[in-house]
């Protein structure tokens, strides 16, 4: 008896049980791709195994759904492998120890992998299943999803017919999301020329801040310290003439920054007291202006000897603190679709110096397109005006909401019809494996939903057992009026 074997659906608690005892964290997913590899074989089904590990399942619709359109069934193989610091599970060669309370689903000192082996069991119960009635199925498994979507990347989708789509990938019952932003990484340099000055030695920085990530919370109006460094430095550089020696801020392109830090050369005979008095004042008004978002914001210089450094040329330092004050950052559009959901942003998330370059990276994120594209010009443009230039990497495209979907109109209906409300329709500014899909296949009409998971990522990540049986009765009813 499994520690599942008593909750319902048993087809999917079993079928998940079996996941959770094979190792699937993000780039150890080739044990998980040849279970289901087995699967397939042992019931004749049409699969297809690819270098990267991803799956596609093929099956026939059943009875009376033979000539339906076919349905794609989506999820991802891979989890995000967390323990507590006294675990002794090793995720690259265990499972993980399954517990339930009160109907809640865990692991022990581990995360669960319900995000998203959940996914993976719908769809092999529905697979297994002779009872279900359902148009001709593509279920389609991908990896390292949790690392940057990179088994869909590589994914070739020309084996997939369908048009339809039902990921299951969302974490929250009662949510149908619909879109999702696009991305893009850039990374933008201006070369820099340094000489060996004498000064007094200054370092000035930004902390305090709440950072948080550049898609989920970029609507809440956090600061980002590296912007605020360049606006500091532009009004000290007014009154007080320094020169920049290096500057440093934020970790990832996609994480507001919290922290950021510049080191200066002042006059010899720089008034220390002139010089913390207007700091003192530039964090009165940052305080001010981000007593909501970042109250903690602290704005500080401290001063060492006198000395000779290597400091960036005027002309240039003049540049690097132009283009801190004038990149574009944050919410940039709000959608006229859908009510809350930022539509364009971009976020600076690193900056740093070496000798040779000032360099600065940026998430980009859009939900339409051509707006994405927009700000990779502005960027450029910027860049190119201050003697440098920009690189961009790492493009996903948007899920576009659809004002007409079909698939989404039905999936409301039937909602309504099993819960007796509406269901939440949501789009997120952050990108899905939706959204590649809806790239690689034109016209491709799909709706991401779940059942409840909290904690994720985290070795607090729970799944809710009811939850799973409302899904699972849901998808099953959207599979058979798909006729």
């Amino acid at each position: 008896m499994g520690i599942l074997s008593n909750l319902k659906p048993e087809p999917v608690f079993h079928y998940f049980e079996e996941i959770c005892q094979i190792p699937h964290g993000s780039g150890n997913t080739k044990e998980i791709s040849d279970y289901c590899v087995r699967f397939a074989k042992e019931r004749g089904l049409r699969y297809i195994q690819d270098e990267a590990n991803n799956i596609m399942i093929f099956k026939p619709g059943t009875a009376g759904y033979e000539d339906s359109a076919p349905v794609i069934l989506q999820g991802h193989m891979d989890m995000v492998c967390e323990k507590e610091s006294d675990c002794d599970i090793d995720m690259d060669r265990e499972g993980v120890r399954l517990e339930v309370q009160d109907g809640m689903i865990s692991a022990r000192g581990t995360t669960l992998g319900g995000d998203d082996g959940i996914a993976v069991a719908y769809a092999l119960a529905i697979l297994d299943a002779n009872d279900i009635p359902h148009p001709p199925l593509e279920a389609v498994f991908t990896v390292d999803e949790e690392i940057g979507m990179l088994g869909a990347s590589a994914l070739d989708c020309s084996p997939l017919k369908s048009r339809l789509m039902l990921n299951l990938d969302s974490e929250d019952e009662g949510y149908l999301l619909v879109g999702c932003a696009g991305g893009i990484s850039a990374k933008g340099g201006i070369p820099v020329t340094r000489f060996s000055a004498s000064g007094k030695k200054a370092t000035l920085r930004i902390a305090g801040l709440l950072g948080g990530h550049s898609g989920i919370e970029i609507d809440k109006g956090r600061a980002n310290a590296c912007k605020l460094l360049g606006r500091t430095l532009y009004a000290l550089n007014k009154d007080f003439p320094i020169l920049l020696c290096s500057l440093q801020g934020g970790l990832k392109d996609n994480a507001i920054p919290r922290d950021a830090t510049a080191t200066l050369l002042l006059d010899a005979d720089a008034d220390e007291s002139q010089i913390a008095e207007r700091i003192k004042e530039m964090q009165q008004e940052y305080q001010n202006e981000y007593r909501k978002s970042d109250p903690n914001v602290t704005c500080a210089m401290t001063f060492s000897e006198a000395g000779t450094a290597s400091a960036i040329t005027p002309d240039i330092g003049k540049n690097i603190i132009a283009a801190l004050v004038n990149f574009p950052n944050g919410i940039q559009r709000m959608s006229f679709d859908i009510e809350g959901l930022v539509q364009t942003s971009l976020n600076l998330g690193i900056m740093k110096t070496s000798d040779e370059e000032f360099t600065c990276s940026f998430s980009i994120r859009s939900s339409v397109e051509t707006e994405k594209c927009a700000l990779v010009e502005q960027l450029e443009c910027l860049m190119e005006s201050l003697g440098g230039s920009l690189k961009t990497t790492g493009e996903y495209p948007a899920w576009e909401y659809r004002p007409d979907s079909p698939l989404r109109d039905l999936m409301v209906e039937v909602f309504e019809d099993q819960y007796g409300r509406k269901p939440v329709i949501q789009a997120i500014h952050a990108g899905v494996e939706c959204g590649l899909f809806a790239g690689n296949l034109p016209g491709l009409d799909c709706v991401s939903f779940g059942p409840d998971m909290k904690g994720i990522h985290t070795p607090a990540e729970v799944l809710d057992a009811a939850s799973v049986l409302r899904i699972w009765e849901y998808t099953l009813e959207v599979l058979k009026r798909l006729k």
